[in-house]
């Protein structure tokens, strides 16, 4: 259950962070804006990659990458932030999601390394 929950939430996060893209490429910042492109891209990318894992290692090590990524991309959002390209508001939601995230993303890992 938590699986599908997490891949639903990082396919509408990652559709998040493309629109972000978007908007930051039209205000002309491609710096950040390429950064937080892949790695808040890759999270469900790696978190799907996790599904078809050879094996439980392969699995942990997928979803301990996604969790490396996502908390890279809230230091973008955080960034982003601190120099004015987003909101206070646009960042409390990514940071939201970012976290929800990464709790899901921990709860999985320790679940698995105990299984």
């Amino acid at each position: 259950m938590k699986e599908n929950k997490l891949a639903e939430l990082s396919m509408n996060f990652s559709i998040r962070i493309i629109e972000l893209v978007k908007e930051l490429k039209g205000k002309k910042e491609s710096i950040i804006s390429n950064q937080i492109g892949r790695s808040g891209t890759s999270i469900g990318a790696n978190i799907r990659e996790a599904n078809y894992a050879h094996s439980k290692a392969d699995f942990i090590a997928k979803l301990q990458i996604a969790l490396k990524e996502a908390n890279e991309t809230g230091y973008w959002i955080e960034l982003l932030y601190k120099t004015d390209y987003i909101t206070k508001t646009e960042f409390e939601t990514f940071d939201k999601f970012c976290i929800e995230i990464r709790v899901i993303l921990i709860k999985s890992i320790n679940t698995a390394k105990g299984n």
